[in-house]
């Protein structure tokens, strides 16, 4: 089955085809770890989760590269200011890299309950100084960058001159040079859309390394040549992040790899779009920014409810990657309830009672539903035709279609390894529910006495069972041949 994916270089789909297959190499930006994960940081991780759970289901063999950034990304993603981790430290009277390890565990733990996939490969900036510092040794030799009171620059005039400087975001140099004449301060470039590939630390800079140049500290656009480079080789086939990091991160990137070695190191870049909460972009300022534990607590004010990492996974996969993802509670609310029903129909399949003759077409379940996710992930329409058969099996259940023996195990087996595998779904319960199959058994027990009860037509014990689960939130459903429930 043909893969095709948007090329944010080319703007348009295009049909994926590996450069040494089966193997495919993916970078994906991982995050700046100086605070708790949020909205922000879930996004490009269960984007390219869906992508990296795809294409092994179609056997592709992947190394999937996801960096961390813990070294060189200045305030307002600019090359002044402080480092945004060496600030917290100092804030908080730790040693930086005791902030990296707790923000990268926090980091780890929630894409742990989203149910995200560990990468291959998961490189950290600050270990990787020799390669970003030999990288800019290849750049400056090939004219590409020069060297200012210690710092390294990359000269953005020159190396337009002989190639194309914004053909990722579709910018031109010029209009950027004619809106940003005004250095501000950093008189050490010759442009002001010159970027850092090394700065000289000041005095008080705690996060420093020798270099030829300066002991100081690599660029924040640096790491990520570096490091693709390294564990993927060049050309590779997928680099992947946010929207927000095509310009100016994804263009240094190309222009870096570029400048060193002739040839453009990816051939597909791959960019999700961005999160907005009821209709407005997310940000401090605004009162809207929400961490993942405050969703999963549901302690943020904009919070009627607590909504369980499944739940969040599943909103996010109600909208095509590219698209804007608007929160809301209303939208998680029925987001939750769509993932139940998802859920519950899998139940509902262990309780089908095989005929002599199908009136379905099981094959066709997988065949739509890959069609959807290969079509450049559209996760929306795959998640419909999931839909489509939740009502399939729950007619089957109640008798109005039948299935043979062999096409409901084939129909079992698709529609788990659709949910869980590829969609990377799990039983939606919020962090700390410890007991949720503890809690299960035993409305099946009461469930089971209450059809004893209605067998010795004990209407009056039947009854009272179903009211009290009713108060509790669980919903009982009588079938012919027993019983359903859901919560």
């Amino acid at each position: 089955m043909n893969i095709t994916l948007f090329n944010t270089l080319t703007r348009k789909k295009e049909e994926f085809k590996p450069i040494n297959p089966p193997y495919v190499g993916m970078y994906v930006c991982g995050p700046t770890v100086y605070g708790d994960p949020h909205l922000g940081h879930a996004r490009p991780a269960i984007t390219f989760d869906l992508l990296f759970r795809l294409l092994k289901h179609l056997d592709y063999k992947v190394r999937y590269v996801r960096n961390i950034t813990d070294v060189g990304h200045l305030e307002n993603d600019a090359d002044e200011g402080e480092d945004k981790i060496a600030k917290k430290a100092r804030l908080e009277q730790l040693e930086p890299m005791e902030v990296v390890q707790y923000y990268t565990y926090r980091y780890h733990d929630a894409m742990r309950v989203l149910n995200a996939l560990p990468p291959s490969i998961e490189p950290r900036a600050s270990g990787h100084i020799i390669e970003q510092i030999e990288l800019i040794k290849k750049i400056l030799t090939n004219g590409f960058a020069y060297e200012s009171n210690g710092s390294v620059y990359f000269d953005v005039e020159r190396y337009n001159k002989q190639y194309n400087y914004g053909k990722l975001s579709g910018r031109v140099l010029e209009d950027m040079l004619a809106a940003t004449r005004e250095l501000d301060g950093q008189e050490e470039k010759r442009n002001s859309v010159d970027f850092a590939l090394w700065k000289k630390a000041d005095s008080d800079h705690i996060m420093r390394w020798p270099s030829p140049w300066s002991d100081g500290f690599p660029g924040w656009h640096a790491e990520c040549s570096a490091m693709s480079i390294k564990y993927l080789g060049e050309p590779f086939d997928i680099h992947g992040g946010g929207m927000d990091l095509l310009f100016p991160h994804h263009e240094c990137e190309i222009a870096q790899s570029v400048a060193a070695s002739g040839k453009e190191a990816v051939k597909y870049w791959v960019h999700n779009n961005m999160v907005t909460i009821n209709g407005q972009k997310m940000g401090k300022s605004l009162g809207n920014f929400i961490n993942l534990e405050e969703l999963f607590t549901g302690s943020h004010k904009l919070l009627e409810q607590a909504y369980s990492p499944m739940t969040i996974r599943f909103f996010m996969l109600q909208a095509q990657y590219r698209s804007t993802l608007d929160f809301s509670n209303e939208a998680l609310q029925a987001a939750e309830k769509g993932l139940d029903r998802l859920l519950a129909a899998e139940k509902t399949l262990s309780k089908i009672k095989p005929t002599e003759n199908s009136s379905v077409d099981v094959s066709r379940l997988r065949d739509e539903a890959l069609e959807a996710l290969c079509d450049d992930l559209n996760s929306p329409i795959a998640i419909a035709v999931l839909f489509d058969w939740v009502r399939i099996i729950n007619s089957l259940a109640e008798g109005k279609e039948t299935i043979t023996e062999g096409d409901l195990k084939t129909l079992e087996a698709t529609y788990s390894t659709l949910v869980h595998d590829v969609l990377g779904l799990e039983n939606n319960q919020t962090e700390g529910s410890e007991h949720a199959e503890l809690t299960g058994k035993l409305i099946e027990m009461l469930l089971e006495m209450r059809v004893q009860a209605k067998t010795d037509k004990d209407y009056a014990t039947s009854d009272k069972i179903r009211d009290e689960l009713n108060k509790l939130g669980v919903k009982v459903m009588d079938r012919k041949d027993g019983f359903d429930w859901e919560v």
